[in-house]
C-alpha cells in the first residue's frame, strides 16, 4: 500500500458554499450554486473540478437503500487477521459484495468489516467463511441513530453549532 503524505487544501468561503450545497443535493446545477455564491456557472464549475482534482471531493455518487433492495441485516463483525494472511485477505474482502466497508484497526482485533444481508442465515454462511482467516467477533444493529455520513466541518467541533 502506497503511503501518501497527507496535504491539506485551504477552503475558502466560497469553498465552504460550494461544499455545503452539493453535500445536500450533488445534483444541484452550477447555476444555482453560482446564484448562492454570487459566481458565474463557469467559475462554479472551475473551483469544482479543482476541488476534485486537489482530492477534496473524491466524486459523485448514487446513495442506494440497502432495505429497500432486502438487505435487512446490517453487521459489524470484528476479526483477527495475521499479518502473514493479510496478503490473501485483503483481494478475498475486496471480492464480497455484501461487505460495505473494511479497515484495519486497533485493539484486540485487526479488521472491522461492515457487512449487509438479506437474512441472518447469509450473515452467518459469511461469518463461518471468515473464520478461516482468524476469530470473529459479531455485532448485529438493531437501528442506526445517526446515518453515515461524511460532511465538512470548518471547525473541530463535535456538534452542529447551527442547531442550538
Amino acid at each position: 500500500m502506497e503511503k501518501k503524505e497527507m496535504i491539506y487544501y485551504r477552503l475558502d468561503e466560497v469553498d465552504e458554499k460550494i461544499l455545503a450545497m452539493l453535500q445536500d443535493n450533488a445534483r444541484v446545477s452550477l447555476k444555482d450554486i453560482g446564484a448562492e455564491v454570487s459566481m458565474s456557472p463557469t467559475a462554479v464549475g472551475t473551483r469544482i473540478d479543482r476541488m476534485l482534482a486537489e482530492g477534496v471531493l473524491e466524486g459523485f455518487t448514487t446513495k442506494l437503500n440497502p432495505e429497500a433492495m432486502g438487505h435487512y441485516i446490517k453487521a459489524f463483525i470484528n476479526l483477527e487477521v495475521s499479518p502473514e494472511q493479510k496478503a490473501e485477505f485483503y483481494p478475498y474482502i475486496d471480492s464480497v459484495l455484501n461487505v460495505v466497508e473494511c479497515n484495519c484497526v486497533t485493539g484486540d482485533y485487526s479488521m472491522l468489516i461492515e457487512v449487509r444481508f438479506k437474512t441472518t442465515a447469509d450473515l452467518d454462511h459469511f461469518v463461518g467463511e471468515l473464520q478461516r482467516f482468524g476469530k470473529t467477533k459479531t455485532q448485529i444493529v438493531f437501528s442506526t441513530n445517526v446515518k453515515h455520513r461524511c460532511r465538512y466541518w470548518k471547525n473541530d467541533l463535535h456538534h452542529d453549532e447551527e442547531k442550538k
